[in-house]
């Protein structure tokens, strides 16, 4: 039974999870590589969350020191940009024990298999449990240093294992901890089902003279989705699909999965218009648009989202021209070689992976 839960990174959805799991009774221990970032919480004693809960939320263990934070809990819980991925697999991989499962939350497109790659890479031989579902189980945005947001819960939340055998065993060991999980058949269906993969991109990048004229002063969602941007996210994800459908992964449409998490209206959906959804999305009405281009919906969202989509594109031989584009273009945008940078077939342990013998490796692992 999983009672200490070990929450590595204190962003959005690290200090989201560190305040609402504190409330349902686990004990919790908060950590982030920056002592700036951990400084207002510790002078604070805790964080203040409103949205599902309005109250101040003290909490115990604060702290920098990776190996103090894990040291007896029995859920290590990454909950970091994709880019992390790759540094927290180094600093974790002497200290890690089979019995322990990590869940990446979120793991977005191919975390799991990335992290597990890169763990190996840093010597640990150990067989790793890990899981990891699509999207973070929150909805939320920091309001101040020490104050978050959380707007909702995330519903029906897709959830997977490397390796596969560990599904039932661990989906199990979760859903107390978080009830909206739902098993996927694996971690392939988990990253082809990434929502802001599909949609931060082209909101950004066809975004790009509004964000930089006015800083993001406007609400992203509401206002940054139209409809024209809404047929090129469409375009992005027919070709996802026929990714997913030439890979035998289960999937649904973008407005599906959107829906199901409990993001816009039945009227949306039943519409057929992305636009529409995302301008009845209540959980996302009042989030802002990025700053600038140098944020996680193109640093993330595009290297470590649409590079390893074009990536699985290659490995089932369908061709992905709109999401290309959006790569090339981002690139452009940011001075930024995603393609390079980003998540490819080599960093997900899967170069020498063959299509046949993908399914098997999945399920077995590098056991």
């Amino acid at each position: 039974m999983i009672k200490t839960i070990a929450i590595l990174g204190a962003g959005h959805g690290g200090c989201a999870a560190a305040a609402d799991l504190t409330l349902r009774g686990f004990a919790v221990r908060l950590h982030s590589r920056r002592p700036d970032r951990l400084e207002p919480l510790q002078a604070a004693g805790g964080i203040t969350v409103h949205g599902v809960h309005e109250e101040f939320v003290p909490l115990r263990c604060v702290t920098t020191r990776i190996e103090e934070a894990i040291d007896g809990a029995d859920l290590l819980m990454l909950v970091v940009p994709s880019i992390a991925h790759e540094s927290y697999a180094r600093a974790l991989a002497p200290l890690l024990s089979p019995e322990r499962p990590i869940y990446l939350n979120p793991g977005h497109t191919g975390g799991g298999l990335h992290f597990a790659c890169e763990l190996r890479r840093a010597g640990c031989t150990k067989l790793v449990q890990t899981c990891e579902t699509v999207t973070l189980t929150y909805i939320c945005r920091m309001t101040g240093p020490a104050e978050v947001n959380i707007f909702s819960y995330t519903k029906r939340l897709a959830f997977a294992t490397f390796p596969g055998k560990n599904a039932d065993r661990l989906y199990q060991q979760l859903k107390p901890v978080f009830p909206e999980i739902t098993p996927a058949s694996n971690v392939l269906e988990t990253a082809l089902g990434n929502l802001n993969a599909i949609f931060h991109p082209p909101g950004m990048v066809m975004n790009t003279g509004w964000i930089e004229h006015t800083g993001g002063s406007f609400l992203f969602y509401r206002d940054g989705i139209t409809e024209g941007i809404g047929r090129v996210t469409a375009a992005v994800d027919a070709e996802r699909i026929a990714i997913a459908r030439a890979l035998g992964v289960p999937f649904q449409t973008f407005l599906e999965i959107f829906h199901r998490a409990g993001l816009t209206t039945d009227a949306a959906l039943a519409s057929g218009s992305i636009a529409r959804a995302c301008r009845e999305s209540e959980p996302n009405k009042a989030i802002r648009a990025p700053s600038s281009l140098m944020h996680r919906y193109v640093q993330e969202d595009v290297g470590f989202g649409l590079v390893p989509f074009a990536a699985f594109g290659n490995l089932a031989g369908i061709k992905t021209p709109t999401i290309d584009a959006l790569i090339q273009l981002a690139g452009i945008a940011t001075a930024t070689d995603f393609r390079a940078d980003g998540l490819t077939l080599d960093k997900m342990g899967l170069a020498e992976c063959s299509l046949a013998a993908l399914p098997n490796f999945l399920h077995e692992g590098y056991g």
